[in-house]
């Protein structure tokens, strides 16, 4: 392809995936206030925990659909699914529908919806060189997340429109934001690949501690952001979702400054991923008091999230250089599952307890994880100035050390 062909194609893709993300912000948002409404907050916790499961589960699909189909019929196929998927989610909620039946098409809705997000990621990276093509393409979904909580947050605020009024117009832009992806599907070069994908083999216990790792994290601190707009307008109504999403992503574009800073041998240090954790979650333990303090936690949990997930990939590629999509895959997934197992938790404790202590309570178990964790690398990097065994190398092999 030639440079202004692969240049227009390009920007195709890119408008694609702008229109399908800001849509899909919308969508989401919208959905999410009106399970809360019509279900309480624990529904939508696990409504989140299924959409983080079907993420968890594209990276097998999207491999398997790959070994089979050419580019133009993976997304074509994933979009004509995922469209039927985006419809149906919004006739189970207009229907009232057992959560668990609104939960599983959501689960499967998003299996789709990351399986044609790897096919579009693909296309992108078949008409350019170079990693700087993707981030942009990354960069430009992720930039539009704010904008488009912006806009759900206040479309239900609309003077002399019914909320069923606006739930049928946001799906109707749902379904036809896939449009344009089915239109640049058309142009696709990329063939099936005849096989499937196996799982590379990996030595016992390299991966582990990176992907446990992520796993655990999530599992604790991720809940209460990845819930934001639930307990946003639990907390401080509806008004106060649209500046904790811009305040996340405030602190999200300021990650890499921050992860530029820290020095490259530290980078795999257990201590400083509990610590990202812990900045993760802390500021949540001021958020009911005032919907300031809401966006300082949602600024603070941008910040650390983003620089966490940075930490646990490269920590990842790292490990595995000649594996590298597929260990970037599995950290993903167990961050994912983590995460799903934390949102579906949390409301449980909120409820049962209350935000505060709850938060409270997980800050002061990362707090002691980040002590102990310090003690742990002071004693190993004693041990080794001196010539003995680290504490790692006494339990098991050096390949699946930490830091």
């Amino acid at each position: 392809m030639d440079p202004m062909a692969a240049r227009r194609r390009l920007v195709r893709l890119m408008a694609a995936g702008l229109v399908d993300s800001l849509c899909l912000s919308v969508a989401w948002t919208v959905l999410m206030l009106q399970v809360v409404a019509s279900y309480g907050l624990a529904a939508a916790g696990l409504c989140s925990a299924a959409m983080l499961i079907g993420v968890a589960l594209s990276a097998p699909a999207a491999s398997w659909m790959a070994s089979l189909l050419s580019g133009r019929h993976l997304l074509r196929g994933a979009a004509v699914a995922e469209a039927m998927l985006r419809v149906s989610v919004f006739l189970l909620l207009f229907t009232g529908a057992p959560v668990w039946v609104l939960a599983l098409c959501i689960s499967t809705m998003n299996v789709t919806a990351w399986t044609g997000y790897a096919g579009m990621r693909a296309e992108v990276a078949a008409v350019s060189s170079g990693p700087t093509a993707l981030t942009w393409y990354g960069t430009i979904v992720a930039s539009v997340e704010a904008a488009g909580v912006a806009v759900a947050a206040l479309l239900p605020a609309r003077g002399g429109v019914s909320p069923d009024t606006v739930l049928l117009a946001v799906m109707a832009a749902y379904v036809l934001a896939l449009v344009p992806t089915v239109i640049v599907a058309g142009d696709s070069s990329i063939a099936p690949s005849g096989r499937r994908v196996r799982r590379p083999h990996l030595r016992r216990g390299a991966a582990s501690a990176t992907t446990v790792g992520g796993t655990v994290l999530m599992f604790l601190a991720s809940a209460p952001t990845l819930l934001s707009v639930a307990l946003a307008a639990e907390l401080h109504g509806r008004e106060a979702v649209a500046p904790a999403a811009i305040a996340f992503t405030l602190g999200s574009l300021a990650a890499p400054a921050l992860t530029r800073r820290i020095p490259e041998h530290r980078t795999e240090h257990l201590g400083l991923w509990i610590t990202c954790a812990l900045g993760m979650v802390v500021g949540w333990v001021l958020a009911p008091v005032h919907a300031a303090m809401l966006c300082v936690a949602q600024l603070s949990s941008g910040l650390f999230m983003t620089a966490l997930e940075g930490l646990l990939d490269t920590s990842a590629a790292r490990r595995h250089p000649g594996h590298v999509t597929g260990a970037l895959a599995r950290a993903t997934a167990g961050r994912a599952l983590g995460s799903a197992a934390g949102t579906a938790l949390l409301p449980l404790l909120v409820v049962g307890i209350s935000l505060e202590a709850t938060i409270a309570g997980i800050s002061l178990v990362l707090l002691s994880a980040m002590v102990l964790a310090s003690l742990w690398a002071r004693t190993r990097d004693a041990a080794a100035a001196t010539g003995g065994p680290t504490p790692s190398q006494s339990t098991r092999p050096v390949s699946s050390q930490v830091g």
